[in-house]
């Protein structure tokens, strides 16, 4: 996984406890979202389109099906259109 910055992994961590109403320490990086946080079909797009908007990349919506945990959303940020070396 190269991702960015430390700052890129706390803005997604931010995305997604908030998209999933988490508490902070409920994430980790392998927890799942449907399975371990109840999550459904829209809070995966939520996700993926706060992302987008708020670091300026572009993530093609077959990558969406991917998006199961932090782990894999910080692997596909790092190869997703528009990211800075």
């Amino acid at each position: 996984m190269t991702v960015n910055a430390t700052a890129d992994v706390a803005a997604v961590r931010a995305i997604i406890i908030d998209v999933l109403e988490l508490e902070d320490d409920e994430l980790t990086e392998t927890s799942l979202f449907i399975e371990d946080h109840g999550a459904d079909s829209l809070g995966a797009i939520e996700i993926l389109s706060r992302i987008e908007a708020e670091l300026g990349v572009v993530i093609p919506q077959e990558e969406l099906v991917k998006l199961t945990n932090l782990e894999s959303v910080l692997e596909v940020l790092a190869t997703a259109e528009g990211r800075q070396p």
